[in-house]
């Protein structure tokens, strides 16, 4: 909070010549509320970021490996511990992947499949879906995981 400095008058008892004892208003903008505020969202969104994963809840197996560069609006296709398939949240029949996959990767033959598997999982169940997701047309399919601490056991 700003105040303006208070002017005595010449007969020295705080009153000036206008009688208004002083007070002038303040012209200035305090951009303290707006930095606070920015910061409060700024704090918001990079905590609320990572959440806003694609996801079916899985636990993934850990990896070493370092992390590649996500691509924009990629193509999820996940692998529950019961063998369920998704794309992104939608659940979809083993029947119908092929079909779909091809509807979804439209013309383009470089698109990026993602396949995310529940570590318990069987690893032939794993192999059987991305045989599928080759069947769809995919030619780059990319194995989800999550990253492994420093001294975490394998």
């Amino acid at each position: 909070m700003a105040m303006g400095s208070l002017n005595a008058g010449p007969s020295g008892d705080g009153e000036d010549e206008l009688g208004d004892g002083g007070y002038r208003p303040l012209s200035e903008i305090n951009v303290t509320p707006l930095v606070d505020v920015m910061l409060v969202l700024l704090i918001v969104f990079m905590v609320a970021a990572p959440l806003m994963m694609v996801g079916v809840p899985l636990k993934l197996p850990k990896t070493s490996a370092e992390r590649v560069t996500p691509t924009p609006d990629p193509l999820v296709l996940s692998v529950d511990r019961d063998g369920k398939l998704f794309i992104r949240k939608e659940a979809v029949e083993e029947a119908a992947l092929v079909q779909t996959l091809s509807n979804l990767r439209g013309g383009d033959p470089n698109k990026v499949i993602y396949v995310r598997g529940d570590k318990q999982i069987d690893y032939g169940r794993i192999m059987q879906v991305m045989g599928l997701v080759g069947e769809a047309g995919f030619s780059r399919i990319s194995l989800v995981a999550e990253g492994q601490e420093k001294g975490e056991a394998r």
